[in-house]
């Protein structure tokens, strides 16, 4: 199993990768149409929204928390 380098979900079937490419370390969540990862902008955009929908947080908490979240996850290491 692995889990995706952008957003951290564990990816348990190739078709949570992205484009269901096994090869691929960032899920279907975390790609653009054309099987391409987004951005730190675009998925930070993503996850605020998610944690605003799931949790009820208010955009500057909940984008805060993405941050958080993020920082710690491979593909954005030093941001």
């Amino acid at each position: 199993m692995k889990n995706c380098i952008a957003c951290g979900m564990p990816m348990l079937k190739p078709e949570q990768h992205a484009q269901g490419d096994t090869s691929k370390d960032y899920c279907v969540h975390c790609a653009r149409p054309d099987g391409t990862m987004q951005s730190y902008e675009e998925k930070l955009a993503s996850m605020t929204q998610f944690i605003i929908k799931t949790q009820g947080l208010d955009e500057e908490t909940a984008r805060q928390t993405a941050q958080d979240l993020m920082s710690v996850l491979p593909a954005w290491q030093g941001r």
